[in-house]
């Protein structure tokens, strides 16, 4: 268990939690070991845990979390047959108890490795998840659930106050980047058109951490905490977020969408990660070294 929490209200399951879980509600995998993930490869959201060698329990630690294990169950079957690459369609969902207040789902375990973290110049990688993310954003939307105001997908607008609200925050710190520059960009992103077409099927987070590669293809995405439909635009930002170099441009040509895309996207890489190197500051150093590193390309791409 990490040593400092990510979040103030975070309740984490346990192994002999899981355990308990698994041998009451799943009796098929009763004898199979439990192990915990290293932190490592722990998100912002859930703690993981393997069931044998084929299997992860995903175990929300926040209430703001528990949305997506119905939101995986209703969606991910659907959407699987027309993707390029698998997603972690749960096996089961379970059920609150042993002292465990929240529902929590079983998907399959997807060996491979994870992306740098901070970036990668990866060409053919980054045409595997544009062609992805364009498979996505084909099927159709109707019955999906809308992004909701505020929400990775919606409109810029609706975080302006967030990102506002943190700036003089951030100008109390060096984070290797002029604050002054970075509000700059973000008022160049809020100047960008709206998405005046049908919304579309989005992952919304195609963050190195849910992306599986093997022997670097992509092998699988995962973590769909932000499912949605709604603007293109944050799966448009993974050019910024995933990708550098050669591997930006080659993501950023092969998604095809226009200029006005391209900016919102931009803001969705901006919005967030300001927002988030103040929240994880302390908390989780990793995802706010991530921040800073966003911060500084879309300040280096608006200039």
């Amino acid at each position: 268990m990490p040593a400092v929490p990510i979040h103030a209200d975070e309740i984490r399951a346990t192994v002999e939690q899981v355990r308990r879980l698994v041998a009451a509600q799943c009796p098929q995998w009763a004898d199979l070991p439990v192990t915990p993930l290293t932190d490592e490869l722990e998100g912002t959201d859930h703690v993981l845990f393997r069931i044998g060698t084929e299997l992860v329990a995903r175990m929300p630690k926040i209430a703001g979390a528990v949305d997506q294990v119905d939101s995986d169950a209703q969606w991910l079957p659907l959407l699987a047959s027309h993707l390029p690459a698998p997603i972690p369609v749960p096996l089961h969902v379970g059920e609150p108890g042993a002292g465990y207040p929240w529902r929590w789902t079983v998907v399959p375990w997807i060996a491979g490795s994870t992306p740098p973290r901070l970036g990668c110049d990866d060409v053919p990688l980054a045409r595997d998840l544009a062609a992805f993310v364009h498979a996505l954003h084909k099927v159709d939307p109707a019955g999906g659930p809308i992004k909701p105001p505020g929400s990775r997908g919606s409109a810029l607008l609706h975080v302006d106050e967030a990102v506002r609200r943190v700036l003089p925050r951030l100008a109390e710190h060096d984070d290797g980047f002029d604050v002054t520059a970075a509000e700059a960009a973000w008022d160049a992103c809020l100047t960008a058109p709206a998405w005046d077409r049908d919304p579309v099927w989005i992952h919304g987070d195609l963050q190195p951490g849910n992306l599986v590669t093997d022997r670097g293809r992509l092998a699988a995405v995962i973590d769909f905490g932000a499912l949605g439909v709604g603007d293109p635009a944050p799966d448009v930002a993974p050019a910024l977020w995933t990708f550098t170099g050669a591997a930006r441009e080659a993501y950023r040509e092969a998604i095809g969408y226009d200029d006005a895309t391209w900016r919102r996207a931009c803001g969705w890489a901006l919005a967030p990660s300001l927002t988030g190197i103040d929240y994880y500051r302390y908390t989780f150093p990793r995802m706010a070294e991530h921040g800073r590193r966003m911060v500084r390309a879309v300040i280096a791409e608006l200039a």
